[in-house]
Order: structure tokens, then sequence, then C-alpha cells
């Protein structure tokens, strides 16, 4: 039914084999199926509430899944912000409504479920927080040890406690993202543990959910166009790559334009789009309030160039600033509370109105990956301070109305 390839040379490998980059030239690899034998029971498609299992048919998985019911996140229509933005039609997608609090969970009970398919005991990830907290609480559902490698001083205080919390092995190192994610390549690759960041395909099939359930939410009509943050560069590519499956099935008869946001201080990908380069420059010393996309050197940075330039996207920065000032209009104008990375999509929609590059009459469907609960040191550090008065009506309505009502 599937099989994996790599997307540079072609080789192809069994789905039994515990491998995540091409054995013959290194290059990523994907999950290929037979689109022929797959068998879509079109009413439980339109009539079933969204969810990850609920596209089962197009998941490469065999046994019964290692799930606390992920997906099913909102789709919300934002008048005000798409007003502020000067847009015509807004959604956003909030993926922070997932168990854990990030769009990871779609990931990892996939990638959970293929390890104890494929016989591993023991599973490990580098992270800047998402991914560690998502993989402790499924390698906790699933009753196998659970490893993960920390940028020392470099992860939100929420996600560190959901690893804590859930069990899990926790190593910070004195290092940033990139570094932890070679060490813990090294482990993987010499210790039978498996490996759980996004270069492994298969987790990256339960990301392109995502895209299965935007279009289920939108009745199975597509939007011009899909704006997410960037860090790693698993997402866009698994939402794009969803996207060209419900066509190639007839589900849709269009593509959405992937256009991904990157912070200034972070942005390879960016770079590599604007230079019309055919592969990135890592950058060594990515910096971001944004902590969840501080990556330098994204490992499927391949993958989100075709992504971008197949569907005729882009790619575009937004300062610190930008992305703290669309964190607060996500709160206060549609009540929808995310981490500063999650912010970074619509500031980059905002830039790209501005800009010429997004036409005001466009649908467009920003992707906010994490809850804001997952960051609330910076919630503090950017809001206004709670205003101490005394325990009498007096100073309650002096404080809101001011002196003399």
């Amino acid at each position: 039914m599937y099989h994996l390839k790599c997307i540079e040379c072609g080789a192809e490998y069994s789905k039994d084999e515990v491998i995540y980059t091409c054995s013959k030239c290194d290059g990523l690899l994907d999950v290929i199926y037979d689109y022929s034998s797959i068998k879509l029971d079109m009413e439980k498609l339109k009539t079933e509430c969204p969810s990850v299992w609920k596209y089962a048919e197009l998941l490469p998985i065999e046994r019964e899944p290692v799930t606390i019911h992920e997906g099913g996140t909102p789709l919300y229509r934002c008048d005000r912000l798409a007003e502020k933005i000067g847009i015509k039609e807004l959604y956003v997608k909030h993926e922070g409504m997932n168990p854990t609090g990030s769009f990871k969970d779609r990931g990892m009970t996939v990638g959970v479920t293929k390890a104890l398919e494929l016989g591993m005991s023991t599973v490990a990830c580098a992270s800047t927080g998402n991914t560690s907290a998502a993989l402790a609480i499924y390698g906790a559902k699933a009753g196998i040890p659970v490893v993960v490698l920390l940028p020392a001083g470099k992860v939100a205080l929420g996600k560190v406690a959901q690893a804590l919390m859930h069990g899990a092995k926790v190593l910070s190192i004195r290092g940033n993202f990139d570094d932890a994610l070679a060490l813990v390549r090294t482990l993987c690759s010499q210790e039978k543990i498996y490996l759980l960041n996004s270069i492994n395909p298969y987790r990256l099939e339960g990301q392109k959910t995502i895209g299965f359930e935007i279009a289920d939410q939108l009745g199975f009509k597509v939007p011009d166009r899909i704006v997410l943050p960037v860090g790693n560069a698993g997402n866009i590519t698994a939402i794009y790559k969803g996207f060209r499956e419900f066509k190639l099935l007839g589900i849709t008869d269009s593509l959405p334009k992937m256009t991904g946001i990157q912070a200034a201080g972070s942005c390879p990908i960016v770079k590599a789009i604007k230079n019309g380069a055919p592969e990135i420059t890592p950058e060594e010393n990515p910096e971001t309030v944004a902590t969840a996309i501080r990556i330098g050197n994204p490992v499927n940075a391949t993958k989100a160039l075709n992504a971008i330039r197949e569907s005729g996207g882009t790619a575009e920065s937004v300062t610190d600033e930008e992305i703290l000032a669309a964190q607060k209009d996500l709160a206060r104008l549609e009540g929808i509370g995310v981490e500063p990375a999650s912010a970074a999509s619509v500031a980059g929609l905002k830039k790209l109105v501005d800009m010429g590059v997004i036409g005001r009459d466009e649908t467009v469907v920003c992707i906010t990956t994490g809850h804001l609960l997952k960051d609330p040191q910076t919630v503090i550090d950017i809001c206004e301070e709670p205003t101490v008065v005394d325990a009498n009506i007096e100073s309650i309505r002096e404080a809101i109305f001011g002196k003399g009502k």
C-alpha cells in the first residue's frame, strides 16, 4: 500500500525499514501510496467530525493508533482581524487547541504508533519545546520511554513542564536546537531508539491532516492561500501534501499558495526564496522571541522550498515586534490566544498584504501552531501589569473610570 522514496535520487525503501534519510544520497524521504488502491468512504468524509484518524485510509499505520483524540481543531472566521489587515476573508486554524496545545500532536500520534509497529522500545527527539511536550505525552500513553534534548535556557516554561510531568528524560544541552538535533540523530543511529523529529517522514503524515481538515471545514473548498510559521519546515511540507492528495483523489479541485513566515532573526528559507537559491544557507546563531521557530538549519528545507515554489506561494520574514503585535491582535480582536511563533503567520499576512503581494480579495487561512499558555512568560513581559487597588468599591470604580466618577 505504501513505501518510502528519496525525493532526491528516487531510491525506494520498504515500509518495514527503520530509516530517516536516503542511505545512498542522504536525501529526504517521502511516504508514497498506491492511491489506486485507496478507497475512501465519502459518506464518512462528509458527515464525520474532523480528527486525525478520520483520514486513516491516508495514513501509513496498520495497527490501533496511540491517540488522545488529536485533531479536529477549530477553524475560526476572523472578520475583525480581516478588516484591520484589509483582506476580504480570513480564517485562523488554531492548532493550539490540540490536546497538548500544539500541532505536534498530529505527528506524534502517527509517529509513536509507527514506533510500536516497527518494534521500537524507546523514542527520542530534539526540540524547541512543543515537540518534546507532544512526544513525552504520547510516549506516556504508549508506555515507552522518551528522551528529549532541549537547548538550555531557550525553551518556554510551559513546554518544559509538560515534558517533565509526563516522565520524559529531559536533557538540556549547552547549545542551540540545531546542535541538539545533530546529537539526537547520532544517538538514534547508534542505539535502538526511534527518532521522532520531522526528518522522520512518518511524522509528517500526521501533520498533513491539517490540510485535510481545512478543506473539510470549508465544505471541501480550498482557500487561495495558506499562511503559516516555519521553523524546521515540516508543517508547510506536510500541509501541502495533504492538499495535493485531496486533489489527486478528486475530493477537491485546486491547491492553495503555500506561504511561509519566519522570524527576521531566523529566516534561511525566506532568504533562499528571495534569492532564488536552490537550497538554504544555514544560520549559525538564530535569534527570535518566537522560540518555537528559532531554528537556523531546518531539516525539511528542501521539501519546504519545493512546496512554496510548486504552489506559487512565497516566504517572508517578520520582526519580533511585528510578531508580538499580531499576538495581541489575535487575542484582543478575535479571542484567540497563541504563543509568539503562532502569531508570525498573522504578522506575515499583514506585511504581505501591505506590500501588495497578497491580494485583498483573497481567501486566506492562517495557521496558529501553539497555545498562549505554552509561553506565559512572554505574555507577562509584554502586557500591562495588573492594577493593585484597595478592597473597596470606590477604589475599584476609580481604577476603572478614573477620579470623579
